[in-house]
């Protein structure tokens, strides 16, 4: 996702929400090319797992980024119910969203 981002210029993050083994949301950033500041990688990806959900929550998925969400994407991740976090490429864990 960070790479797809890249190709139309955008920055460098991607992001994707995954259950039982299937990716549900795919999500690279889309701030520059869409012009929305709220369109961050994370939050694109949960917002396609929600619609693939037909907007179920996502108790069961995973999200997993190539950098800590920002406290906005981690907010967006507790609301829609995401399990827990791994980011960048040791996959670290960055635990249960939590909102702040």
């Amino acid at each position: 996702m960070r790479k797809l981002a890249e190709s139309w210029g955008d920055q460098s993050y991607g992001a994707v929400v995954v259950a039982e083994g299937k990716v549900l949301g795919y999500g690279p950033s889309r701030v520059v090319k869409d012009n929305d500041p709220n369109a961050h990688a994370e939050r694109v990806a949960i917002r396609e797992a929600q619609r693939a959900q037909s907007g179920s929550r996502l108790t069961a998925a995973v999200l997993y980024s190539t950098s800590r969400p920002c406290p906005a994407c981690e907010q967006a991740a507790a609301g829609a119910g995401i399990l827990r976090m791994y980011f960048g490429e040791a996959l670290h864990d960055a635990g249960v969203p939590s909102v702040r």
